[in-house]
């Protein structure tokens, strides 16, 4: 478990099925997430089945974002976070980041478990840098990604299709300068 101030990031249980299932069918998240076709329960199951191997197998990491302050001190899940496309070679990974309780965020959740995750990825794994894609027009992403060190790299054309629209997106790069 990765502890925090206010959160912890910890390795996927199978009491996370439900609410990733729950989360990753939200069709009001589809467009940021790239998500095109709803999911099944038992891919969750599976997902969750595999996450315990090693991220060098695997190429990806999802940690659960636990609140900590919460009633009679139980720590209740409020979203998930990812390392994906894990490249070691060349020392690198995408970050994800899904607050996927509403009355959880814009209360500082995100850029805090943005920083744990840096700290691991940077300290543990050893990566130079971590990167994301964020829609151009996804202001609340911009800030967080800015907040936690993130710089604006660049600007892919028509990277996404919403609504009948094309969309750019910003890549943006946290570089490690431990």
């Amino acid at each position: 478990m990765i502890n925090g101030k206010k959160i912890s990031l910890r390795a996927l249980e199978p009491a996370d099925i439900d609410l990733m299932y729950e989360w990753e069918n939200d069709t009001t998240i589809w467009e940021v997430s790239g998500t095109l076709t709803p999911f099944a329960r038992y891919t969750m199951e599976q997902f969750v089945k595999s996450a315990n191997q090693d991220i060098f197998t695997t190429r990806q990491l999802r940690l659960a974002i636990d609140e900590k302050t919460t009633k009679k001190n139980n720590p209740v899940t409020i979203g998930y976070i990812d390392l994906y496309e894990f490249d070691p070679a060349n020392m690198r990974a995408g970050v994800g980041i899904l607050i996927g309780d509403k009355e959880s965020r814009r209360k500082g959740f995100g850029l805090e478990a943005l920083n744990l995750l840096s700290d691991y990825a940077f300290r543990i794994l050893n990566l130079h840098q971590l990167f994301c894609h964020v829609h151009v027009n996804n202001e609340a992403s911009i800030r967080l990604f800015s907040s936690a060190g993130f710089s604006l790299s660049g600007e892919l054309q028509d990277w996404t299709l919403q609504n009948g629209n094309w969309v750019n997106v910003f890549l943006m790069q946290k570089v490690n300068d431990l």
